[in-house]
């Protein structure tokens, strides 16, 4: 099965590309499913058609769907919610509310992936095309299931014990009702869920393609993604340059336009070297309907396989040596300076900017020490040695 997201700053037509990458999908014969977990849907909009929060047929072997957030959201966070409303109720927060405060910023979004997992279970689909939020809370949403973790192995065991042995005690002493079995096994529960979508999105049949405009705005926050998606260990394997304006006329205004999106697009080619670029030009209508959509998709890809599994190892890596190891994690458009790097008992803490990624380190290289550690070509590379080792 393969997995294509489809991500970009807001208002740069990535709901057209995925849907025309799911039409084309389609039309090669493949049972294709594209849904959305942008809460923006644009689907519908696209494929000129009611789509609803089940896939809808819109085509031969094309489903489409528009994730139902808010029910995924009260099957996997209502009974986490049922326990923080009975803390609010006791500390006499107003009922609506509390209710407010117990949804957290983003948490439908995240919940909506739940649904991709699904998908990929049942085994009904040959292809799976995600049109994902903008940037921003895309990169979010992503970030949450390996810091969920964390907590989950660090933290969670330890709360548990001590809530079950003073239970009695706590909840005289502080006045609130204390969680039980059913709240700890509910956030366990969706720990495994989204522990699973991870490693879906961040496996070999999986990648993410970054959509922008010939803007330079557009294209700084473009190469942030490609930075931040592979510090979590996404593979980012194209990037689609939407609505270009092509070349001939004889009006200043347009031929402005053109100067300008060259600039701009000679340092897309820079800013992403080694991944494919495809260019879609700026149409005279709007892309709405599968006929159409497929057109697009066909001469956007122009004879390449828009299915091709990525290539590589992917930005994650582990290299062993006669002294220890080396750790590769890709960081393109990045320099040495601008990572921070510390290390927390079996963690490697690895900051970019205001992004942050906690690494577990494999048994073998957690006995080792750092012996030192570089940015080369895009890639930092941790170097491990055995203690007693020099450096």
């Amino acid at each position: 099965m393969r997995i294509l997201l489809f991500t970009g700053k807001g208002g740069v037509g990535k709901s057209t590309v995925a849907a025309g990458t799911a039409a084309l999908a389609a039309a090669s014969g493949h049972r294709t499913l594209v849904l959305s977990t942008d809460p923006a849907h644009s689907l519908a909009d696209a494929f000129g058609a009611h789509v609803g929060p089940e896939p809808t047929r819109v085509a031969e072997g094309l489903f489409v769907q528009q994730v139902d957030a808010q029910l995924r959201f009260e099957q996997s966070w209502s009974e986490i919610q049922r326990y923080l409303l009975s803390v609010l109720d006791v500390a006499g927060v107003d009922p609506l509310a509390a209710e407010e405060l117990t949804v957290i910023p983003g948490a439908e979004e995240v919940l909506a992936l739940l649904e991709l997992r699904l998908h990929a279970l049942s085994g009904d689909w040959d292809v799976i095309v995600v049109d994902c939020a903008p940037t921003a809370e895309t990169l979010r949403l992503l970030a949450l299931p390996e810091a969920l973790g964390w907590y989950m192995h660090r933290v969670l065991p330890v709360e548990r014990r001590v809530v079950k042995a003073l239970k009695p005690v706590l909840t005289r002493a502080a006045g609130v009702p204390m969680p039980g079995d059913s709240v700890f096994d509910a956030v366990e529960r969706l720990h495994a869920e989204l522990d699973e979508v991870q490693a879906l999105l961040s496996g070999p049949g999986a990648s993410v393609r970054l959509v922008l405009t010939p803007e330079n705005v557009v294209l700084a926050e473009a190469r942030r993604s490609y930075t931040t998606l592979s510090l979590y260990g996404y593979r980012v394997d194209g990037v689609i340059a939407n609505r270009v304006f092509p070349d001939g006329g004889s009006d200043d205004w347009r031929a402005g336009w053109v100067t300008a999106q060259d600039r701009v697009l000679t340092e897309v080619a820079q800013s992403f070297a080694g991944l494919p670029v495809w260019k879609s030009l700026y149409r005279a209508g709007e892309p709405v309907g599968v006929a159409t959509l497929t057109e697009l998709a066909r001469e956007l890809y122009d004879g390449a396989d828009p299915l091709a599994a990525p290539g590589g190892e992917g930005p994650f890596r582990v290299t062993r040596n006669t002294r220890g190891a080396v750790l590769g994690l890709a960081l393109p458009n990045v320099t040495r300076a601008e990572v921070d790097l510390a290390r927390h008992g079996d963690d490697l803490v690895v900051t970019v900017g205001s992004y942050r990624r906690l690494l577990t380190l494999p048994a073998g290289l957690s006995r080792h020490r750092i012996a030192g550690a570089r940015v080369d070509d895009g890639e930092l590379q941790v170097r491990f040695e055995a203690t007693g080792q020099e450096q």
